[in-house]
């Protein structure tokens, strides 16, 4: 998930963050980041080989196939979003929303975490779109290993993480980070480990970040919306690696 990007401005999270639309229902919460999927501003390390407007739909449909997936837990569902509210309360009809706040990925992340804290859960994870067939399993894994430990995280194949929950808020594990490096994952168990910060890591999963992640999708989850979407494209290297 964590890979910097254009958002929302940077402004103070104590006020504006609370746009969440209901209070807590569980004691979990899963949020979702997500950006107005809108052909030059998402997966822009994907063009070439896709266009920019094939670019756009592939984010989207990893996105729809994303909440289908979070939908089915036993928790709250908000979408943490950057761009237009309106496309996201159509499009998403009843998911609470909760606007991104912060100067650069880390800020929003930790002020999206901080609110849901505030708000009163016990437990919150982070996810973004990139993992479009993470199982609704590792994610149950993650909200039980919080159960134990104060941090968990799903390690993405590039150093970074497709997951991050917190039983209680740490900021400092979201500053001066190096996003879009491979030493994300790394950084964050070191500071958690400086910090006495129990720390439980899950099996590594993708990111679609790259052609050869869209490939592995393609081999892995063959029956996913996403893939669909990849196999339909006149794109020789995402149209057929699939089995």
């Amino acid at each position: 998930m964590p890979r910097s990007s254009s958002g929302a401005d940077g402004e103070p999270v104590d006020k504006s963050v609370g746009d969440v639309d209901n209070l807590p229902k569980n004691s979990r919460v899963l949020g979702i980041f997500a950006k107005e999927p809108l052909p030059g501003r998402v997966k822009t390390r994907l063009s070439p080989p896709l266009s920019a407007a094939q670019a756009a739909t592939l984010y989207q449909t990893a996105l729809l196939e994303t909440v289908a997936m979070a939908t089915g837990g036993a928790f709250d569902l908000v979408l943490c979003y950057a761009g237009s509210e309106s496309y996201f309360r159509q499009t998403f009809p009843g998911i609470s929303l909760c606007p991104q706040q912060g100067a650069d990925l880390g800020a929003r992340m930790s002020n999206a975490l901080r609110h849901f804290f505030a708000q009163g859960y016990r437990q919150a994870l982070l996810i973004g779109s990139d993992s479009p067939d993470l199982p609704l399993a590792m994610v149950e894994q993650a909200f039980a290993a919080l159960d134990r430990q104060q941090l968990v995280l799903i390690p993405a194949r590039d150093g970074g993480y497709v997951l991050i929950g917190e039983s209680c808020h740490h900021p400092h594990l979201f500053e001066r980070m190096p996003w879009s490096s491979a030493e994300v994952t790394a950084l964050t168990r070191k500071r958690a480990a400086a910090a006495g910060i129990a720390c439980r890591l899950l099996p590594v999963w993708d990111d679609l970040d790259d052609l050869e992640a869209l490939q592995r999708l393609l081999q892995r989850s063959p029956a996913s919306r996403t893939a669909a979407y990849l196999r339909s494209l006149s794109v020789p290297e995402c149209s057929t690696a699939s089995p």
